[in-house]
C-alpha cells in the first residue's frame, strides 16, 4: 500500500481584478498595459503612470493573482505572479487572465500599445507578448529578467517599427555585473541588437521620469 502523496489537477473558472487609470475616449492614442513586480498591487503600481497626459493615455495593470501579506503584522498585502511551484501551469492561468482583459478592453489597434513590465512583471509581460503574439508599438523590460526559455522566433510578429527598451538601475541590488552581462546577451540574440538599453542612476525602483519619457 502506497503512503506517497500524489497531485491531481482540476479546471474550474475563478475571477481576479485589474486597475485602470484615466479614461478611455475618442482622444486616447497611447495604451498601456503594465506588469507590477513583486509584492505590489496594481492600484498602488499605477501611481507611477499618473503624469503622462491623461488624455492621451489609458493604462491598463493586471493584479498578479497570488496575494500574501508583506509581513507579520498583516496589514499591507503584495501580490507574485509566478513561484516555481506548478510555474508551467501557473503560466498559462496568467496567460489566459491576460487575455481575458484584452477581449473585455477591446480598444481599437489604431492605438499604440504599450506593454511594460517591472521586476518579476517582466518575466509575465515578455512571456504574454511572445506566447499569445500580442502585437505592440513599444515593449519596456525594467530591471527584470527575460524567461531562458523565450528566443528570437517567440518575437518575429513584431514589426519594424516596433520598439523595445530594456531599462536597468546602475546600483540595482539583484542585478550582479554576471546577470547583466547574460541578460544583455539574451536582449541582443532575442531582439537582434534592436533593442535600446537605458541605464539610469539607482537602484531597483520604478523612475516617473523615465516612464513619461517613452514614446
Amino acid at each position: 500500500m502506497s503512503h506517497k502523496p500524489s497531485e491531481k489537477l482540476v479546471r474550474y473558472t475563478t475571477t481576479n481584478s485589474y486597475e485602470t487609470l484615466n479614461s478611455f475616449t475618442p482622444e486616447t492614442k497611447n495604451v498601456w498595459i503594465v506588469f507590477h513586480g513583486i509584492g505590489y498591487l496594481s492600484k498602488y503600481f499605477l501611481k507611477y503612470f499618473d503624469e503622462l497626459n491623461p488624455l492621451e493615455n489609458y493604462i491598463i495593470a493586471p493584479q498578479a493573482p497570488s496575494r500574501y501579506y508583506l509581513n507579520s503584522e498583516y496589514k499591507h498585502v503584495g501580490a507574485s505572479w509566478l513561484t516555481k511551484e506548478n510555474t508551467a501551469i501557473e503560466i498559462n492561468n496568467n496567460l489566459n487572465y491576460l487575455d481575458a482583459i484584452l477581449e473585455e478592453e477591446n480598444f481599437p489597434s489604431t492605438c499604440k500599445l504599450f506593454i511594460f513590465g517591472f521586476s518579476q512583471g517582466v518575466s509575465m509581460a515578455a512571456r504574454w507578448v511572445a506566447l499569445r503574439k500580442i502585437p505592440c508599438h513599444h515593449l519596456v523590460l525594467y530591471a527584470g529578467g527575460i524567461p531562458d526559455e523565450l528566443n528570437a522566433k517567440d518575437f518575429e510578429h513584431f514589426g519594424s517599427t516596433t520598439q523595445v527598451t530594456v531599462i536597468i538601475g546602475n546600483q540595482d541590488e539583484y542585478i550582479t555585473k554576471e546577470r547583466l552581462a547574460i541578460e544583455r546577451k539574451k536582449s541582443l540574440t532575442i531582439f537582434r541588437g534592436k533593442a535600446k538599453e537605458l541605464i539610469f542612476d539607482g537602484g531597483h525602483v520604478v523612475k516617473k521620469e523615465l516612464i513619461n519619457s517613452l514614446n
